[in-house]
């Protein structure tokens, strides 16, 4: 009873509540970083620093009044919202944090929710159901933008997927499991990050997550110059910040995959160099989320430097470019792997 249920509930709660909280500070340290990168000062009203905006702005989106158009399908838009952040909130089950573990009363507590050996699949057919809630969103609008920017995004994740599961096999050619700690175990058995030794894989990965979570330079279905503001253009109050809480908690997302397929996980940097031994004292659940905030800190600088791509650039990129050199890079792995039996 202890073991199997009251401990996962506690995990699953304080994950949950953690993932809250940098989902919201997520919102204000890319309003900081973009500031900064204009010459601004963002936030500064609410709280020091503007520390307490994010609060503020949850209790806004909490009282704010929620209106569903008249034409709209009641039932599909008020849940679609619901479809898009519940997966992107349960794939962190399995995302591990670190190996490092504790006892509770005499059961064994990791700081990660579960590991089971088919990780990396769980991952990625979670994370593509969330799609469908921008889908149901844009078509039970009924308007032309919120359609206009759901078809755009079911486009944009069939052609970038593709390319990001390419990337994410070249991984597993080396780890030779699916397992995400397997992953990050593999990594410290070779001596090198999967970013080292599979640096396309990685570029492909990187640019993959970008425009499977419709960020900058690939926010075609939110695009607010031709769009107003995509899928979400007749959303407001609660059911706005659902989606809004499911972009950031997709962005982390990527970041925690990217951090523990590509650059270790929880490991510190060349874990078996004894000159390096010392970056081992820093706790491995430190090296992630700095690995984590790095990538959230690309993700904005990308806003913040690039300007959007036109659409048919965003499908040739996809198909022309990323598809053909994602295939390659992955039966290069396979006939190196096979060539040096290691």
């Amino acid at each position: 009873m202890v073991e199997y249920f009251l401990i996962p509930a506690v995990q699953i709660l304080i994950i949950f509540l953690v993932l809250l909280l940098f989902v919201a500070y997520a919102t204000y340290l890319e309003r900081k970083v973009v500031a900064f990168m204009q010459v601004r000062l963002g936030p500064m009203r609410v709280g020091p620093y503007g520390l307490l905006q994010p609060i503020a702005d949850a209790v806004k989106l909490m009282f704010k009044e929620d209106i569903v158009p008249a034409g709209a399908d009641k039932w599909i838009f008020m849940f679609a919202p619901v479809i898009t952040m519940i997966p992107a909130f349960t794939v962190f089950s399995v995302i591990p944090f670190s190996d490092s573990h504790t006892t509770v009363f005499g059961y064994p507590v990791h700081l990660y929710i579960t590991d089971v050996n088919v990780g990396i699949l769980f991952v990625l057919a979670l994370s593509s159901i969330g799609v469908f809630g921008i889908i149901l969103g844009g078509w039970s609008s009924n308007s032309k933008y919120p359609l206009l920017g759901s078809l755009r995004s079911a486009a944009q994740m069939v052609s970038y997927e593709v390319a990001m599961g390419f990337a994410i096999v070249s991984v597993l050619i080396y780890s030779r499991s699916l397992s995400m700690i397997d992953i990050v175990n593999a990594q410290k058995d070779m001596g090198w990050w999967f970013a080292v030794i599979q640096p396309i894989g990685f570029f492909i990965y990187l640019i993959c997550g970008v425009a499977e979570t419709n960020r900058a330079p690939f926010d075609l279905p939110e695009a607010e110059s031709e769009l107003v503001a995509g899928f979400h253009t007749e959303y407001s109050g609660f059911r706005f910040a659902i989606y809004f809480m499911a972009e950031y908690a997709n962005m982390i997302l990527i970041s925690s995959i990217a951090a523990t397929l590509f650059w270790g996980g929880w490991l510190s940097p060349f874990p078996n160099v004894k000159a390096l031994s010392f970056l081992q004292v820093v706790p491995g659940v430190v090296w992630f989320f700095l690995k984590v905030f790095f990538f959230m800190y690309l993700y904005i600088w990308l806003r913040a430097t690039l300007p959007r791509f036109r659409y048919d650039q965003l499908m040739r990129v996809g198909w022309k470019y990323l598809i053909p050199i994602s295939i390659g890079n992955v039966i290069l792995t396979a006939v190196l792997r096979l060539y040096f039996r290691t």
